[in-house]
């Protein structure tokens, strides 16, 4: 059993770089893995993850291979979590914003405690919710709810994320989010794992599916936004604390 655990909280376990190449590996590294049952993602710190990074992003806006190598990331990212042939499981301590929403919505189970929210803030900063919300969240909350939710980039509390189908098992507090995945885990681990695997491969078919006929467009849209002035505007307003002025360029 894979168990993966974001230990940057200082820097609010955002995805930068690093963290998004890792986690690809790392994933990449048990789906190659023939005695591998199952991978649980975990977290340290009062944050699942504050999502991507700011300063990458403002890289990406003035740099046309940061830009292209960031998204290129991102494909890699979903293919390996859509390709998975084992059950991922992901415990959320606390806040899962942006990319860290959308690690923890394309999962198999999402273990949540009470205090934390699930938000794709991609449309607060200016962004197209390329990198796999236009993916998971319609998959696992319906059309509807995924459209006003991505639109608007309002965060969902764990007990309304868990009515609506973004978490499948809630808990009370972060120090019972680690035992409970944990314990999910050890149970699929024990089963057979050949009903497992099929059954995860058959289900991965479907999000393949619709993968196919979202991803590209996504990203492509995604980045164009990281080229716009919008984003940086955003940014800088979330930095100073007011209201941005936005141009649509």
């Amino acid at each position: 059993m894979y168990v993966v655990t974001l230990t940057r909280p200082e820097l609010l376990n955002r995805f930068d770089e690093l963290l998004e190449t890792e986690l690809t590996r790392v994933v990449n590294d048990a789906a190659a893995d023939p005695a591998a049952r199952v991978v649980t993602l975990l977290a340290e710190g009062k944050v699942f993850s504050a999502g991507g990074d700011f300063q990458l992003m403002l890289e990406c806006n003035i740099d046309i291979q940061a830009r292209l190598a960031a998204l290129q990331r991102a494909r890699d990212l979903l293919a390996a979590i859509t390709t998975l042939p084992v059950p991922f499981i992901v415990g959320v301590q606390g806040a899962a914003i942006g990319l860290g929403a959308t690690v923890a919505v394309g999962a198999d189970v999402v273990v949540a405690s009470e205090n934390a929210r699930i938000a794709d803030t991609h449309v607060a900063v200016g962004l197209t919710a390329g990198d796999g919300g236009a993916l998971f969240w319609p998959q696992s909350m319906g059309m509807l709810r995924a459209r006003r939710y991505l639109l608007t980039g309002d965060a969902l509390d764990a007990k309304r994320a868990y009515e609506f189908g973004l978490v499948t098992d809630l808990v009370g507090g972060p120090a019972e989010v680690a035992p409970a995945a944990l314990a999910i885990a050890e149970r699929i681990a024990a089963l057979p794992p050949l009903g497992v695997r099929g059954t995860k491969l058959a289900l991965n078919q479907l999000t393949r599916q619709r993968a196919g006929e979202v991803v590209e467009t996504a990203l492509l849209w995604e980045g164009t936004t990281l080229a716009s002035a919008d984003l940086v505007e955003a940014l800088d307003a979330f930095k100073e604390k007011r209201t941005g002025k936005y141009e649509g360029r």
